[in-house]
């Protein structure tokens, strides 16, 4: 049993999912999981479906550097309308959610009331190759997986607010009049 690092208050209405040295890049993962946190597990899907047919963007908030700017970036107000595709990072990360979503099942959870509570991507090892440059020397090249775990929890009723009998108005004066 691996350890997360987030334990939920009720075990009972969450389900959990994790991926551990995936070859996907860390940054797509980081912002695809920012950008989804939160989000009911339906419209995730639909919403990482739509990426895939390159039908709507993931906004860039953190990783911006190079990244262009997209029309389609401004539906979901990105900072400075960066975004993008990231397909493979995408893919990976609507499978770890459709994980978590038949975990749920088996859990008893009722699949349309779950959305996304937690949503972490950290660094894995790099992945060490070697590029052959000019003049013999050798560089490094090296891919940047990434961990990633999700937790969807199970939404619940909002508690009635209780009615309260109305209290008459005084000022201050006549409260201090009365002591």
């Amino acid at each position: 049993m691996t350890r997360y690092s987030v334990e939920p208050d009720v075990p009972e209405k969450t389900s959990k999912a994790r991926g551990s040295h995936l070859r996907v890049h860390f940054k797509h993962c980081r912002e695809i999981a920012h950008f989804t946190k939160g989000m009911n597990v339906q419209k995730c899907l639909k919403v990482l479906d739509d990426v895939l047919a390159f039908k709507s963007v993931i906004p860039f908030v953190k990783f911006t550097g190079g990244i262009g700017r997209k029309a389609q970036a401004k539906q979901c107000k990105a900072p400075g309308s960066k975004g993008r595709w990231p397909v493979k990072a995408t893919a990976v990360y609507k499978n770890l959610v459709k994980n978590a979503i038949a975990n749920a099942e088996s859990k008893g959870l009722n699949p349309e009331t779950l959305y996304i509570s937690h949503a972490q991507v950290n660094r894995a090892p790099a992945g060490r190759r070697r590029t052959y440059r000019a003049h013999g020397r050798i560089g490094k090249y090296a891919s940047q997986p990434a961990h990633i775990e999700i937790i969807l929890t199970e939404k619940e009723e909002p508690v009635q607010k209780m009615e309260e009998e109305e209290r008459e108005q005084i000022s201050k004066k006549e409260a201090a009049r009365r002591r």
